[in-house]
């Protein structure tokens, strides 16, 4: 009847319910039910029903052969547990970057300085946005010049991390060609940008759910089995801005380290870009209130136009300044707004501006 729970459910929902349960509460929950179904099971006259259930169970907990549909169910039996929700907006997204075409950046040519500098602000930029804050010229002097405040080693090393994998032409190239490529790229990559972190285990995947704010990420046991997932759908892109936006929320989604996995979302963004010589996206700390808002928007509401549109004007604003020298640039990049405090731009009314709009001449 309309409003009623049905009585009988299709073999792959129950699959799928029993999946959740277990997610929710372990196997010894849904072992509860089995032997709460066996005990009622001889007065409602569903002794096959009770023993077919018997078989599901054990089937998703890999003490038992039966045959399984769903596919959250066959992904526990194969050891390779996903997030499901996740999906659902790696879906989302994976369809509206298909659909909504955005124009392509040539990346500009820049001689061996001028690809220093930018490489320089991609790190600085990465790394301020997530709390290693450092003045340009300090953070110039750890990276080009190997001088490590020893009042601050473990953020100058930080910096230094991501410097060495997004200054590095043959590194920003490695794209994945296979999920298990993908999975080593990642490890590789967060090696390198915190070698000097041991205590967040450096190229090893998270051992504990990780969250920020209001967002929880993926399980621990589910990360594997998420980022495969997502992999599927990255194939199936056709351009680098598709891949590239794809791929920084894929990452950004799953988590799957204890720290550095915005910066690393970021570079495995960039990579896909660098490959296809199209232009970087770099994220600057006045543009950080609308990186996380576009990011959130997709996480909490499945909604993907922000992300989408955001990116786009911030590749924009990238291909726009001249990288030319440190001191330069951080000229440009001031008249920009572009080192402004997000939240306090926000109020004062300030936005990132292209150089072009304030009459600078482009990159």
């Amino acid at each position: 009847r309309a409003g009623r729970v049905a009585r009988t459910l299709p073999r792959r929902e129950i699959e799928g319910r029993l999946e959740n349960l277990i997610q929710r509460a372990g196997t010894e929950a849904a072992n509860r039910l089995r032997d709460e179904a066996r005990t009622i099971a001889p007065d409602l006259h569903r002794d096959a029903e009770a023993l077919l259930l018997d078989g599901l169970i054990g089937a998703m907990a890999g003490t038992r052969e039966a045959p399984l549909t769903a596919s959250t169910a066959l992904a526990r039996r194969r050891g390779r547990r996903y997030d499901p929700a996740r999906l659902a907006l790696f879906e989302k997204l994976h369809a509206a970057l298909r659909g909504e075409p955005v124009a392509m950046r040539r990346g500009a040519l820049r001689d061996g300085g001028q690809a220093a500098t930018l490489a320089f602000y991609d790190a600085y930029f990465s790394n301020f946005i997530e709390g290693t804050e450092f003045a340009v010229d300090e953070a110039a002097d750890i990276v080009f010049g190997g001088r490590i405040p020893a009042e601050r080693p473990v953020d100058a090393h930080d910096i230094a991390g991501v410097w060495r994998v997004v200054s590095d032409p043959s590194e920003m190239r490695r794209v994945p060609r296979d999920a298990e490529e993908l999975l080593a790229i990642l490890r590789r990559r967060h090696s390198t940008i915190l070698q000097n972190r041991p205590d967040v285990r450096p190229g090893e995947f998270k051992l504990a759910q990780n969250r920020a704010g209001a967002t929880v990420f993926v399980r621990p046991d589910e990360v594997v089995g998420t980022l495969e997932q997502g992999f599927a759908l990255y194939r199936s892109l056709e351009t680098a801005f598709e891949r590239a936006a794809f791929m920084l929320f894929l990452i950004g989604e799953v988590h799957p380290f204890a720290d550095g996995n915005g910066r690393l979302a970021r570079i495995m963004m960039n990579a896909e870009l660098v490959s296809l010589d199209e232009e970087r996206i770099v994220i600057p700390t006045v543009f950080r209130g609308d990186y996380l808002a576009a990011m959130r928007a997709l996480t909490h509401n499945g909604v993907t136009e922000p992300l989408i549109l955001m990116l786009d004007y911030a590749q924009r604003w990238t291909a726009a300044v001249d990288w030319r020298t440190v001191e330069t640039t951080a000229r440009q990049l001031a008249t920009c707004n572009a080192f402004l405090d997000s939240e306090a731009a926000g109020r004062d009314g300030l936005r990132l501006r292209l150089p072009h709009d304030l009459g600078l001449r482009d990159g």
